[in-house]
């Protein structure tokens, strides 16, 4: 296919602004489906954690024809925390679809990754989506995104950028915010007309830059790249090599050529500059590569991407239960599982900590824990320590990562969101009403969004959103309270029973109910007092043959309090580890001796 025919554009948004749900009415469109296949919603969001959290985590390319022109199209995740996919897939594009809530408007994530576009001179097309909300506010949110371009200092073109109005769900686009659209025609046509065609000169020598990882079980690691110049074919020799490493010059062969179609990818003979596409054959891959014609090797520049602002230690389970429940248990299984992450997460960085420990660090605390979950689900056993956040020396000051945090909120909990936010060294930067709601900004210590999600969800009856980017860098706020809470500790290795359970229940709230086998110095719950407590649930009724009116009273357990993987990380005290196998997550003390704990807190308090 010729140049002039190709478009290639990425999608980005805010999470739930709908991106996906466009990416499947624009396959369903382009012609990819047979008129009777039956499809599942959101299809791109292939991943088992993807469809049951509803949302991108990694990004995918598919592509759809339409009048003669081929549309590669990029679904990128609209979570911060997997900003790096963001960040690397838009070397691959010309131009994006800039998707609004027609509600919410921009948000933080919208601004974080148009910004990062417009940096690279894409043209940007703005989609408003869900113009069929009760709750929409059209005009206000297009003022919200000229604001915006404006803040981010776009260039005259990209300013007048075309604004298309359409509902997603529906799969229909409009001209105008009155207009009633029938399906996705303007949409495509616009894509067509204004975004630019791919530059590069096809008859020179091979340049193809690495920006994604595949993987196949029957040809291994898969490459996907724009063809920068010149056409790549299968069974060529090419020249693999790094723009920041200049030893690294390898010569390799590439074996199979694929391009995307649909929810597919189709073998072909030749792709030319401009096309993106797979390749399979070269085994050791890896983002930020370039694949040269060995008779002109020029590496191509890769995007720099931002650093991690969070690390987690990452350790061998060393608890009375280790190996009972997981496959891969020893330091050498981490430190491959670890590795092989290394290859397609460019925002993920490992650091090796003697031989059984090592230090994650990653964009944030969702980025990590969809890591560890990952690898629970794969048969990993392990424990994770406290996330803290990675400070910076910036003119000789320790400075610390700020992010901007955006809570959309019921009025009658604004007070409590300011003083909770206040309390965690948090600054109110604008306060903007919404109808019966009001958007509430603020600067905040990533440090001290460590935990608050829940007690948002709590001070907001469920009914607030909040969402947050990194900022900035600033000197250290100083101490932030953690845990208002202590832990529940238990002193004796056994099984959790009815009896034992009644008697901790009044102190706090439980994480077990009966039937649990539990080890001395784990933690079965949250004690009522700031300290920590050790508690038998292990104690079971002495049968003696004196009865008294009431003893035989059966015990009234409330329902534990069950932690996912989140809440135990933001439940986390700086002296306790999450210890994580495919089956269960314990919450446990790093001096798991009870004698040996007491004398460790009494050192500290000396």
């Amino acid at each position: 296919m010729t140049q002039d025919k190709i478009r290639n554009i990425a999608i980005i948004a805010h999470v739930d602004h709908g991106k996906t749900t466009l990416v499947d009415q624009m396959l369903k469109q382009g012609g990819v489906y047979r008129a009777n296949q039956v499809v599942a919603d959101r299809v791109m969001d292939s991943g088992d954690l993807e469809r049951e959290r509803g949302i991108t985590i990694l990004a995918k390319n598919t592509a759809v024809h339409y009048k003669g022109y081929k549309i590669n199209i990029v679904d990128t995740p609209g979570h911060a925390d997997f900003s790096g996919e963001v960040e690397r897939i838009l070397k691959m594009v010309d131009g994006v679809l800039l998707l609004v809530d027609a509600a919410e408007g921009p948000m933080p994530q919208t601004r974080f990754v148009l910004q990062k576009a417009l940096e690279l001179g894409h043209k940007v097309i703005v989609v408003v989506n869900k113009i069929d909300r009760p709750d929409a506010r059209i005009h206000e949110v297009m003022d919200e995104v000229l604001e915006l371009l404006l803040d981010l200092n776009a260039t005259e073109e990209q300013f007048d950028s075309p604004t298309l109005f359409c509902s997603a769900r529906r799969g229909t686009a409009a001209y105008g915010p009155d207009d009633v659209g029938t399906d996705l025609t303007p949409l495509f046509d616009t894509i067509i007309q204004y975004i630019d065609p791919p530059k590069g000169d096809p008859n020179g020598p091979l340049q193809l830059l690495v920006s994604s990882i595949d993987y196949n079980d029957f040809v291994g690691r898969i490459g996907i790249g724009r063809v920068e110049r010149g056409s790549i074919h299968p069974n060529e020799d090419v020249v693999v090599c790094d723009y920041h490493d200049h030893a690294m010059c390898e010569k390799a062969r590439v074996v199979a050529l694929y391009e995307f179609t649909g929810l597919g990818k189709d073998t072909v003979d030749v792709a030319s500059a401009g096309e993106i596409v797979a390749f399979s054959g070269i085994s050791d891959i890896t983002i930020g590569r370039t694949l040269c014609a060995p008779e002109t090797v020029e590496p191509l520049s890769f995007v720099k991407i931002s650093d991690p602002t969070i690390e987690m230690t990452f350790s061998v389970n060393d608890s009375p239960f280790a190996g009972r429940e997981g496959k891969y248990v020893t330091s050498r299984n981490l430190r491959d599982r670890l590795n092989r992450e290394l290859l397609k997460d460019v925002s993920l960085h490992v650091k090796e900590m003697g031989t059984d420990a090592f230090n994650v660090a990653g964009r944030g605390e969702m980025h990590l824990s969809i890591l560890i979950e990952t690898m629970r689900r794969e048969g990993y056993e392990f424990q994770v320590s406290t996330p803290h956040v990675l400070t910076k020396t910036i003119d000789g000051k320790l400075c610390e990562p700020i992010e901007r945090m955006v809570a959309d909120v019921p009025e009658g909990s604004v007070g409590a969101v300011i003083d909770k936010i206040s309390q965690r060294k948090g600054e109110l930067s604008s306060m903007t009403p919404m109808g019966s709601r009001m958007r509430l900004e603020f600067l905040v210590p990533t440090r001290g969004l460590f935990g608050y999600r829940n007690e948002f969800l709590t001070d907001t009856r469920g009914e607030g959103i909040m969402a947050s980017v990194l900022d900035s860098y600033a000197p250290m706020k100083g101490e932030i309270a953690r845990r208002q809470t202590g832990s529940l500790v238990a002193f004796e290795t056994g099984e959790s029973c009815a009896y034992g359970l009644g008697g901790v229940q009044d102190r706090g709230s439980l994480f077990i109910g009966p039937g649990v086998e539990v080890y001395a110095g784990m933690v079965v719950g949250a004690c009522n007092r700031n300290e920590d407590m050790a508690v038998n649930v292990c104690k079971k009724k002495q049968l003696t043959n004196m009865r008294a009116a009431g003893n035989d009273d059966a015990v009234r357990l409330a329902p534990p309090r069950v932690l996912s993987l989140e809440q135990s990380l933001e439940y986390l005290a700086d002296d306790e580890l999450l210890e994580v196998t495919p089956q269960s997550l314990r919450i446990r003390k790093r001096i798991l001796d009870h004698a040996q704990r007491m004398r460790a807190v009494m050192k500290t308090r000396q």
